[in-house]
This record gives C-alpha cells, sequence and structure tokens, in this order.
C-alpha cells in the first residue's frame, strides 16, 4: 500500500505548508501530496477563517518540491471552466516536470457559491456539468484541438499547447461514492478512484460495485488505482496503526494521511515510521 499526505490550505500558513511538503519530499516513503480545492474552511463551526486557493499554492509547491507527486483533492469543476483548468493542469505537469495527479469532482460547497455568486445547481445539474467537464478536460489534454458542444460549454478548436509532461495525460483522480453518476466517469476517464468515507466496509462495498461496472464496460478494474483519506490523529498513532492494517489487507492502493492544522513537519517521522511497519 501506497501513502500520500493530504494538506489542506485552511487555519494554517504557507510557511507551515511547504515546510510539510518540502520534508515530506525528502522521505521516499510517501508518495504524493495533496491540498483541497475550498476558498472557504470546511468542517469547522467557523468558516471565516484564513483558507488559500488550491492551485495557486499547489503550483509554488510543485516548484518547490523535486521527488513526490502533488495533486489537488479534487478541483471542483463548478469554480473554473473546464479549458481554463486543462491548461492550468499542463501547466503544473510541466512546472513539476511531469509529477502532477490530477482530482476533479463536480462540487458542493452551497456556502461558497452563493457567496462568489457561482451557480452551483441542482445535483442532476451540476453532475451534467461534470459530465461535459471530464470530456472537456481530457479531449484538450490528449488532442491536438478540442470540439465539444454542450449544454454547458461550447469549444471551437481549443488548444492547449503546450501539453502536459505525461503522456497521454496525468492521471486523473474521480472523487466520490455515487453509484449511478460519478462511477460511470470513473468508468470511463479516471486512473484513480477516491472513496468519499472512511470506514472500511463502506469502502469495500463501493469498490466492489465499481469492479463490477468496470467489467461491464470491458475496462480493468485494476488500471484504476484506489484511495481514501485517513484523519490524522497525533494522540491515538497506535489506531491509525491498526487502521491501515486493515485497509491494506483489504487491498487499498493508497491511503491519504489527512494531516490537522495548523500543520508541522514534526509529524511526518513518526508516519514514516507507521508506513514502513505497515508497508
Amino acid at each position: 500500500m501506497l501513502y500520500g499526505l493530504k494538506t489542506s490550505p485552511q487555519l494554517t500558513t504557507w510557511q507551515d505548508m511547504l515546510a510539510v511538503w518540502q520534508a515530506a519530499d525528502q522521505m521516499a516513503v510517501f508518495h504524493s501530496a495533496w491540498n483541497f480545492d475550498h476558498f472557504y474552511p470546511i468542517n469547522v463551526p467557523d468558516t471565516t477563517g484564513p483558507c488559500m486557493e488550491a492551485w495557486t499554492t499547489l503550483t509554488a509547491l510543485a516548484q518547490a518540491t523535486h521527488r513526490i507527486r502533488v495533486g489537488c483533492m479534487v478541483s471542483g469543476v463548478v469554480y473554473r471552466h473546464p479549458a481554463v483548468l486543462a491548461n492550468m493542469i499542463a501547466s503544473v505537469d510541466i512546472i513539476s516536470n511531469g509529477r502532477l495527479e490530477i482530482g476533479i469532482g463536480a462540487g458542493w460547497n452551497d456556502e461558497e457559491c452563493d457567496a462568489y455568486g457561482i451557480e452551483l445547481g441542482s445535483l442532476t445539474e451540476r453532475f451534467d456539468r461534470f459530465d461535459e467537464a471530464c470530456a472537456i478536460v481530457h479531449g484538450m489534454l490528449t488532442q491536438t484541438t478540442t470540439d465539444f458542444k454542450g449544454r454547458y460549454f461550447k469549444l471551437e478548436q481549443a488548444r492547449c499547447n503546450p501539453p502536459p509532461v505525461q503522456q497521454p495525460h496525468p492521471p486523473i483522480c474521480i472523487g466520490g461514492n455515487g453509484e449511478r453518476r460519478t462511477f460511470p466517469n470513473v468508468v470511463k476517464w479516471a486512473d484513480h478512484w477516491n472513496y468519499a468515507g472512511f470506514d472500511l466496509d463502506g469502502y469495500v462495498a463501493k469498490r466492489d460495485e465499481l469492479h463490477r461496472q468496470c467489467e461491464e464496460a470491458g475496462r480493468d478494474p485494476a488500471e484504476i488505482m484506489t484511495s481514501i483519506h485517513q484523519p490524522v490523529d497525533v494522540d491515538d498513532l497506535g489506531g491509525l496503526e491498526a487502521q491501515a492494517e486493515r485497509f491494506k489487507e483489504a487491498g487499498l492502493d493508497l491511503m491519504l494521511l489527512y494531516l490537522p492544522p495548523p500543520h508541522s513537519p514534526g509529524i511526518l517521522e513518526p508516519l514514516a515510521r507507521l508506513a514502513e511497519r505497515v508497508g
């Protein structure tokens, strides 16, 4: 099982995030480091605190590291036109020398969208938009020009030049558990699926359904990496190790160790030892 880190850019400082990513870059046990795509803090009572923008911080962190793979888990396509996002992806892949992982999702945060005047829409509308965005991002990263005509987006001979370093494109991760709308996009477009939850039984059930849909569509399930977020409680690393062992036994590919803010590189050494013990 591989291990990654996730540092939310909320309720922390740039200097602390940078210190964590640069320290992790020196530890071979960590496969990847990720941030998230929000403008306000999430999962906290007070959302008025600081939260840095995802792609600008990711670009700086990519330039400040050398080995570790980098990504955003996940970018809400409602925030950026997918053709613009594709150009951002290609540029960051170049800046990182081919270390970028793409994470995309339909978006969900009503508070941010209402505050910024962004039309989030109903569940049906946001997943219809996501269907179109997936096709556009893939097309822009793999074709010289892309034409597209949908309800939400229209492209005519759109170019993304220079292309990404990784060919045919950086690995695409789609997060979410929806069997009817999310999983078909995972099967069609993704190299990586992130389970939106922390429980083993739920992960296994959703993974098995995803594999069933892969087989139904003629796609090899082994082509799709699986991952989960695992919140890190610095006062219960024993419980974290037991959880890692359970998920490894279940066949999980990548455990993202979700670090609590404010961030400090001091937690990395015990996490690295834990990862090496579990394997």
